[in-house]
C-alpha cells in the first residue's frame, strides 16, 4: 500500500478553471440581477446568503436530505475500522462516518475541507460489499475529501441552485403579482434568459468536472490499497445492483448524483451521455484494468 493519496495535478488544474470561470459567470450574474432588478442589496444579501449556507452546511444538507445519522465506532465498528484504516495510511484526518437507511448501495462525501468532511454509505451497500470492496469505495470517498474537489463541487453546484430560486422568486414575487406596467413582462424575460443561461453554463462546467474527478478518484483508490480488482468489484456489483432498484426509490437520490460513487440512474446513459456525472462504467473499469496490470496486481479466482 501506498502512504497517502497522490497529487493529481490535471485534477487541480480542471478544479481551478472551473473555479475561475464559474466565479466570473457568478459575477455577471450579480450584476445583470442588480440591473434588471433596481434593488442591488436584496441581491447581494440572497446571493451571500445561499452562497455562504451552501458553503458551511452542506454536509447537514446532504445528509438530512439522504436520511443520513452520524454513526459512533460500537454502532459500526468495522466501518470506522476500514475508516480508521485508510485515513492513517493517507496521513489524513479522519471525517464523520454516517449510515443512510436506504436499500440503494452507494456512498458520498461532503464537506468543505478535510477537518469538517463527512462520509456516508448506505445501508444497501454496507449488505452487499465485501471487506475489501467497502474499502475500495471508501478510499475513493475518502480520495474526494483529500483532493478537496468534493468542496469545489458544493460550491460550484450553488451557481445553479441561486438560477433556479431567482427563477421561482420571479414567478411568485410581487415581480408578477403587483404592478402591471409594460416593464413588467421585460424585466421577468430578463431575468428568466439570464437565470436559464447561467443554469446551462454552470451545469456544463460541473458536468465535465464530475466526471473527470470520479475518474481521479478510482485512480486514487486503486493505488492507495493497492488493490484496484476490489474497486472494479465494487463497481461493477453496485453499478448492477442500482438498476435493479425501484425507479421511484431513485428519484429522491438523483439530485445528489454528482456526489455518489455511482449515479443512481438504473442505467448507463445512452444519448444523455453529456449530461452524466459520472463516467461510463466501462471507461471506469478499463482504467482500473490498466492500474492493475501496472501494479502487476494477481487475477482474481476465475478470471484467469
Amino acid at each position: 500500500m501506498r502512504s497517502g493519496f497522490r497529487s493529481d495535478r490535471r485534477l487541480t488544474v480542471r478544479m481551478t478553471v472551473t473555479l475561475f470561470l464559474l466565479g466570473l459567470l457568478y459575477v455577471g450574474f450579480v450584476a445583470a440581477l442588480i440591473v434588471l432588478l433596481k434593488s442591488w442589496v436584496l441581491v447581494v444579501l440572497v446571493a451571500a446568503g445561499m452562497l455562504g449556507a451552501q458553503y458551511w452546511f452542506s454536509d447537514r444538507i446532504a445528509l438530512f436530505a439522504m436520511r443520513g445519522r452520524v454513526v459512533e465506532r460500537g454502532e459500526y465498528p468495522e466501518l470506522h475500522a476500514v475508516v480508521d484504516r485508510l485515513c492513517a495510511i493517507a496521513d489524513m484526518p479522519k471525517p464523520v462516518v454516517a449510515v443512510s437507511e436506504m436499500d440503494m448501495p452507494n456512498a458520498f462525501a461532503t464537506g468543505r475541507n478535510p477537518d469538517n468532511a463527512v462520509v456516508c454509505v448506505t445501508t444497501g451497500l454496507l449488505r452487499r460489499l465485501e471487506p475489501a470492496e467497502l474499502e475500495g469505495v471508501l478510499a475513493h470517498e475518502l480520495s474526494h475529501v483529500a483532493h478537496k474537489d468534493v468542496a469545489v463541487i458544493t460550491v460550484a453546484s450553488f451557481l445553479g441552485v441561486l438560477a433556479g430560486l431567482i427563477v421561482r422568486f420571479a414567478l411568485y414575487s410581487g415581480l408578477l403579482s403587483g404592478r402591471k406596467d409594460q416593464n413588467t413582462a421585460v424585466i421577468f424575460a430578463g431575468v428568466l434568459g439570464v437565470s436559464l443561461a447561467v443554469y446551462a453554463t454552470s451545469f456544463v462546467l460541473i458536468r465535465a468536472l464530475s466526471r473527470y474527478r470520479e475518474l481521479a478518484a478510482d485512480r486514487a483508490a486503486a493505488l492507495l490499497t493497492g488493490r484496484p480488482s476490489a474497486l472494479a468489484s465494487a463497481l461493477t456489483k453496485v453499478s448492477g445492483d442500482i438498476a435493479r432498484i425501484p425507479s421511484k426509490d431513485l428519484r429522491t437520490a438523483q439530485a445528489f448524483n454528482a456526489f455518489y460513487f455511482t449515479p443512481a440512474d438504473g442505467r448507463e446513459p445512452g444519448l444523455s451521455r453529456i449530461f452524466a456525472t459520472h463516467p461510463p462504467l466501462a471507461q471506469r473499469l478499463e482504467q482500473l484494468g490498466r492500474i492493475s496490470a501496472e501494479l502487476g496486481e494477481p487475477a482474481a479466482p476465475g478470471k484467469g
